[in-house]
């Protein structure tokens, strides 16, 4: 079932992102933490999909065993950057083949030591022209699309980002995944902003619980999210005053501040980042929706 049809029956709600992990001899534990995170009855489950298309093969294996398996709605992410229409349509007919009607249409960044002629296809360059192939070739797909409540770190102007969104959901796309925050006025404002521009598709806050502060920096530096400087401040304390397992405490309690509020301002629901952690998304869920 299209995902933009569960949200119209269901809200709120509460969906998970895996990551394929690294190791096959990883996949067993992965499973075992999926199987566990069932009990949070998730509207959706995605998982991602490697830079450049790395991690294919994998994701398509997941996305088909959490469906068939284990009776998820999961929808697997798709990159465009450096891919082919051809190689799109064949991931496309396999996961349709699989019995998996969602996707998560992003532009994607190229493998690192990628040479210069990687992005060499010039119909395929953002995001926008992925949507509109995957609802060329295949229609019946529900499509997801991504939002940056603190604004694409690429993007010439917060106004040319709201743009290129409004360009995605007009290409076909059904709703929206914001980027990971931590301090919920972005959301807010991102979706007024977007209200304004005429934008009223559903828009899902992606939300992830700290659990290390090495991990965390990291990610930030990558997707251009920002922490603010009092959780930041408390993060630190929390890692001086009682190791990793303060931070991890105080990360889960932040995020579950923000998933209230996000609720409570009329959010539709709450996409959580679980970075493959079943124990940390339990405890930040549990009695979150009745």
């Amino acid at each position: 079932m299209r995902i933009a049809d569960l949200i119209a029956t269901r809200s709120p709600f509460v969906s998970l992102e895996f990551f394929p992990p690294k190791e096959r001899s990883e996949w067993p534990a992965f499973f075992q933490a999926v199987e566990q995170l069932a009990q949070v009855d998730p509207l959706f489950v995605s998982v991602t999909y490697g830079a450049g298309g790395s991690t294919q093969s994998d994701t398509l294996e997941i996305v088909s065993r959490l469906t068939r398996n284990l009776g998820l709605e999961a929808m697997a992410h798709l990159t465009c950057v450096g891919a082919t229409p051809e190689a799109i349509l064949e991931f496309l007919n396999q996961l349709s083949a699989a019995g998996v009607r969602n996707v998560l249409a992003l532009r994607g960044d190229p493998p690192k030591d990628a040479p210069d002629n990687f992005l060499s296809c010039h119909s395929l360059q953002y995001a926008s022209d992925l949507v509109a192939y995957i609802r060329s070739v295949h229609p019946e797909l529900g499509l997801g699309v991504a939002g940056y409540p603190e604004t694409h770190p690429q993007a010439k102007s917060p106004q040319s980002d709201l743009d290129f969104l409004r360009l995605k959901l007009d290409n076909g796309g059904d709703f929206v995944i914001t980027q990971l925050f931590f301090d919920n006025t972005s959301y807010f404002d991102f979706v007024r902003r977007a209200r304004d521009q005429g934008i009223e598709k559903p828009i899902i806050p992606g939300i992830i619980p700290v659990v290390s502060l090495k991990v965390i920096q990291r990610i930030v530096s990558l997707c251009g999210a920002t922490i603010p400087a009092r959780f930041l401040a408390e993060l630190e304390q929390a890692d001086r005053d009682g190791g990793a397992a303060a931070v991890r405490e105080a990360g889960v309690a932040h995020a579950r501040r923000q998933a209230e509020e996000l609720l409570a301002g009329g959010a539709p629901g709450i996409h959580i980042y679980t970075l493959n952690r079943a124990d940390v998304v339990l405890e930040l869920t549990r009695g979150l929706i009745p």
